[in-house]
């Protein structure tokens, strides 16, 4: 079928994240037809990952169907592929197992992957938890080393877990593993010495939380430490093997941590494929976009969240890749009833961390900021609100409160299979 002899446009999104999702909402009010494609059959709210990978929550709290989603709107669908080639000249998307699907406007929306920065071994030993089946891979891999060393496992590794990167994702994910170490381990694991159980973070500047103040960086330290979590900062990472990691600290002396896991929480890049798709792309192969998050060259394509570089250099995080996928649905809007596009304008609503259980720090564009339990409940509300489906909200708030609110009373691990 030829775009001429289709009734209405079609707007194609590839990527069922944060910022696609935004987009498919704001066209659900055009006269488009709406194709949503992803490789995965579904979206994954990658926030509370940290919180599957240490056992708190189930895969199924933190993913909901993208064809449960796009049924909400009449004039969109969902179609589970690949995208192997853009073709933007002929405004053609190439997929794996599919047939070439033509569009009028493109928003491209696919996310990134974790960028190792060339660090050797890191890639092949140590897990990523931007994904579903990366957050999965780290929770076995964690309670798998924590059982060998309560069973005392011959030649098992000792269950140290290091987390490298020291931003939001690894303080969360630090200070998640310190309270499954210091509440679930003396009473699920009687024959371990919780004190076994070590939780490093290594991180390469003098201080974790970058964007936040330095209060607030320093408040994020001190409960960190206050928890167990040994903190190397100013600390560079200089390989990653099977059972250990190489590191450089401060004053250039070098060290050897020996431990069964090390966690990926720093750094992310576009997939390699986004390079052979012929858009501009720029730092860590993000498609550079120009004021209105249109592709230079493609007036008809956008690119938004993680994979746009943005002129703005925007965090990538959440509330950008939603305004940015809200924008580019409202300018193909304009676009189709004659009007011209508008410059893409980020509101900052401010940003967060949970450190554990009743405390994170939150921080205001106007100057507030929260730290303790306030900022821990605003962290809370805001993340089941944000979850999509109703059973979503509510298996999150009932397993987050047995973990937040009832342990050590009632011990709740959610567990998978052994780590191979």
């Amino acid at each position: 079928m030829t775009i001429e002899s289709r009734r209405r446009p079609r707007v194609v999104v590839v990527g069922g994240g944060f910022a696609g999702l935004a987009a498919v909402r704001q066209l659900s009010v055009a006269d488009v037809d709406v194709l949503l494609i992803d490789r995965n059959g579904y979206n994954t709210f990658q926030p509370l990952l940290y919180q599957v990978a240490t056992g708190g929550l189930n895969p199924g709290d933190v993913t909901f169907a993208l064809r449960a989603f796009t049924s909400r709107f009449r004039n969109a669908d969902f179609l589970r592929g690949a995208v192997t080639k853009v073709d933007a000249d002929a405004k053609v998307v190439h997929l794996d197992q599919h047939e070439p699907i033509e569009y009028d406007y493109l928003v491209v929306a696919c996310g990134v992957t974790a960028n190792y920065f060339g660090i050797p071994g890191a890639q092949e030993h140590a897990l990523a938890i931007y994904t579903r089946a990366g957050a999965i891979a780290t929770r076995d891999r964690v309670l798998t080393a924590i059982e060998n060393a309560n069973q005392k496992v011959a030649g098992a590794p000792e269950p140290t877990i290091v987390v490298v990167g020291g931003g939001a994702t690894g303080v969360e994910m630090a200070g998640a593993l310190a309270e499954l170490r210091n509440a679930a381990v003396p009473i699920a694991y009687r024959q371990l010495d919780p004190q076994r159980v070590r939780i490093i973070l290594v991180e390469m500047v003098d201080h974790v939380l970058g964007p936040f103040h330095p209060k607030l960086r320093a408040y994020a330290a001190k409960q960190l430490r206050k928890r167990g979590v040994e903190l190397r900062l100013s600390t560079s990472l200089k390989e990653v093997r099977e059972d250990c990691v190489m590191v450089e600290g401060p004053g250039g002396e070098q060290d050897q941590i020996e431990c069964a896991v090390v966690v990926w929480a720093t750094g992310i890049t576009a997939g390699p494929i986004v390079g052979g798709w012929g858009l501009p792309t720029g730092r860590g192969g993000r498609i550079e976009v120009g004021a209105d998050l249109r592709v230079a060259g493609h007036p008809e394509v956008f690119a938004v969240g993680d994979v746009a570089l943005d002129p703005e250099g925007l965090a990538q995080v959440a509330q950008p890749a939603i305004q940015g996928g809200k924008h580019a649905g409202v300018q193909i809007r304009r676009l189709l009833a004659g009007a011209p596009t508008e410059p893409f304008k980020y509101f900052d609503k401010g940003t967060m961390a949970t450190i554990g259980r009743s405390d994170a720090v939150v921080q205001f564009p106007f100057g507030l900021r929260l730290r303790g339990l306030v900022a821990w409940l605003a962290w809370l509300g805001l993340h089941i609100i944000e979850l999509m489906g109703g059973r979503n909200r509510l298996a999150t708030l009932i397993n987050l409160s047995v973990r937040y609110f009832s342990w050590p009373r009632s011990l709740n691990i959610v567990v998978g299979d052994p780590a191979d």
